[in-house]
């Protein structure tokens, strides 16, 4: 039983959803995890939280605890 994903403009399939997290999910650009679930985008960039944005450099990040 596959299902299909609407993003952006564009239509996947998949067939389970740990494909379609492991196609679908964004990269924290500092630590390279695949961000599933709660994350921080900075002009146009993905972190998998406040730390590593900061990290990288980025400011006026606060984490939601």
């Amino acid at each position: 039983m596959s299902f299909e994903v609407h993003a952006q403009g564009a239509v996947h399939v998949f067939d389970c959803f740990s494909c379609a997290i492991h196609r679908m999910a964004p990269i924290c650009e500092h630590c390279r995890v695949q961000i599933i679930g709660q994350g921080v985008e900075v002009q146009g960039s993905w972190y998998c939280g406040g730390h590593c944005a900061r990290a990288e450099g980025r400011s006026g990040i606060i984490d939601k605890v």
